[in-house]
């Protein structure tokens, strides 16, 4: 008999794209949201090479739709020529209503903020992981830089008795 082939995929290196590592250090996420992107073409080519930047980016709400403004995705030199392309086009966010009237709700009445915090891939699409977050105040950002330094100290000293 033959044996079964695993139905196992090969190893990606990542499906991330570019993530915002300033945004945790600048806010504390309450709760956190995944979005699809309204793209172009020579924006989906250049996401798949890497070229994407978000941490400048922000979200915002216009209209009853969530947009997507500041992220940098520089486009590829083999780009179509026919084709002006914007670095810092905004980008419409795909939501459901439920979900974009959670954030409206939030963003509106309780003062919170929509940050975009990981761009990455699922299943061959372009998602971005926003996040429900309020500003740290100066206290709160040494507080969360003392403690991820007493966490390094702590696994050095239980890796070097």
């Amino acid at each position: 008999m033959a044996a079964k082939k695993s139905k196992k995929k090969a190893k990606t290196p990542s499906n991330l794209i570019a993530k915002n590592r300033q945004a945790t250090y600048e806010y504390f996420v309450e709760e956190r949201f995944e979005a699809g992107l309204v793209l172009e073409g020579w924006e989906v080519k250049s996401l798949r090479a890497g070229r994407a930047q978000i941490t400048e980016s922000y979200v915002f709400i216009k209209r009853g739709e969530a947009w997507l403004s500041g992220a940098h995705i520089s486009p590829l030199l083999s780009a179509s020529t026919h084709i002006n392309p914007d670095n810092i086009r905004i980008k419409k966010l795909l939501l459901h209503k439920h979900e974009l009237s959670k954030l409206i709700g939030a963003v509106e009445r309780k003062g919170y903020t929509l940050v975009a915090l990981a761009m990455y891939w699922v299943k061959g699409r372009a998602k971005l992981e926003i996040g429900l977050a309020k500003g740290k105040q100066l206290h709160d950002k040494r507080a969360t830089s003392k403690e991820r330094d007493w966490q390094r100290e702590k696994s050095r000293m239980l890796k070097h008795p």
